[in-house]
């Protein structure tokens, strides 16, 4: 509750009322579910997509064997 308290400065307390009010909802009530619902609350939203007419001449193939291969290999650091 005192952690709830706490972030009343820091995020004002409309934000902490909603986000307490939502995590309620939730059924699932805790101090961390309220920071986490105002952390959220208070995110930038995602940049937009930028168009482009850039197009991959070939796809990239995920090679996991080509990995290991690379991590068996002793390599000398000295």
């Amino acid at each position: 509750m005192a952690k709830v308290l706490a972030a009343v400065p820091v995020h004002g307390l409309e934000a902490v009322l909603i986000a307490v009010e939502l995590v309620l909802e939730s059924e699932v009530p805790s101090a961390e579910h309220v920071m986490n619902v105002l952390t959220r609350l208070n995110q930038s939203p995602p940049p937009e997509q930028v168009e482009t007419s850039l197009k991959l001449a070939e796809e990239p193939l995920a090679n996991t064997t080509r990995y290991d291969s690379l991590n068996a290999q002793e390599v000398s650091h000295a």
